[in-house]
């Protein structure tokens, strides 16, 4: 069950945010940005504050037109978006396929079907605390309150003592922390030895030219779209990885050879009624909608304003798709030694 009217999209707006400094709050977050001339060592310091104004901004606007999984999937010639997301999300299970979970879990769609489909308990991990309180709603509609919690806190220091999750998985999340080796290094202290990470991570790949200018401005609207305080390469991961003294088991960019592109539901040259609020049609309703809503006042100030770089995300992710130079969707596996001498 998701928010699917107007009134309920603007209710949500800002999140936690109170409603006459949402407006301020988009000015914030995006002189973080290139565009608004941040720097990315700026983005990094403050990447608590920066990704928590982003969720708190656009959690309303993903789940009107995303649904509870706030992520991309490969996908087959005949299935639906929906199809596709759960399906990505009981292959992540597959690879680990243990008992005690915990993850960047938005507000909590795949935290919930990953329970449902493995019978298994998760601790979700987020650093919003509006997220959180969706997330809980939406367990107890769900009937999984009992099995499935919450933990506000910050992944690059968490609050849980060595060796205490049988396995851990984050899906398109940690591209949040402004350093991958802090980060790993956290699951891997968190996690029991003997058992695995996997995650889906958002790369820059192998085709990406730093010193190529429409490279550079795709990444910079991907930036700002999603609040990332950068974007790393597959290799920075893997090398990450295993500085943090992860055993890598195996890796693949999943986008690679997927029958439909991953980015087709943000494709302006595409329709679907299945998920038509992402379409440019659907995207173009809602852009309206919001400015009626913000002209009567049943919407903040700014909302129109996190409409426009959520615009530039969708832009930059189609063309950083087209030019094979992102992928939301490389994944790996990868496991803690038994010993630490290993």
């Amino acid at each position: 069950m998701s928010k699917a009217g107007a009134l309920d999209l603007a209710s949500g707006l800002g999140g936690k945010i109170d409603k006459s400094d949402v407006l301020s709050s988009v000015e914030k977050y995006e002189k973080y940005h290139v565009y608004y001339g941040g720097a990315e060592e700026e983005r990094k310091a403050n990447y608590s504050d920066m990704v928590n104004k982003y969720y708190d901004l656009v959690t309303s606007f993903y789940e009107f037109g995303w649904g509870e999984s706030f992520h991309f999937a490969p996908r087959f010639k005949g299935e639906s978006l929906r199809e596709s997301i759960k399906r990505h999300e009981h292959f992540l299970a597959l690879q680990l396929g243990l008992k005690t979970w915990t993850e960047g879990c938005g507000i909590g769609g795949p935290l919930r079907e990953i329970a449902r489909f493995s019978s298994t308990s998760v601790t979700g991990l987020n650093n919003n605390e509006y997220q959180i309180s969706r997330g809980k709603e939406l367990n107890r509609i769900a009937g999984v309150d009992r099995t499935c919690d919450f933990v506000k806190a910050d992944f690059m220091k968490m609050p849980f003592p060595d060796n205490s999750f049988d396995a851990v998985y984050a899906i398109e999340a940690t591209c949040h922390a402004p350093d991958a080796y802090g980060c790993y290094s956290e699951i891997y202290r968190v996690l029991k030895p003997g058992q695995c990470f996997a995650a889906y991570e958002w790369c820059m790949t192998d085709a990406f030219n730093p010193h190529n200018q429409e490279h550079q401005k795709i990444k910079a609207e991907i930036e700002i779209g999603d609040g990332l305080p950068d974007i790393r390469s597959t290799e920075q991961c893997i090398d990450a990885l295993k500085k943090a003294g992860f055993e890598v088991i195996w890796s693949k960019d999943l986008a690679a050879g997927s029958p439909v592109p991953w980015y087709l539901p943000l494709d302006t040259t595409h329709f679907s009624l299945n998920s038509f609020r992402l379409t440019a049609v659907g995207r173009f309703f809602t852009k309206n909608m919001v400015k009626a809503l913000e002209y009567l006042g049943l919407a903040p100030k700014g909302s129109q304003r996190v409409q426009d770089f959520l615009e530039k995300a969708a832009q930059g992710l189609v063309e950083g798709g087209r030019k094979e130079i992102f992928t939301p969707l490389f994944f790996f596996s990868a496991r803690k030694p038994h010993s630490e001498s290993q």
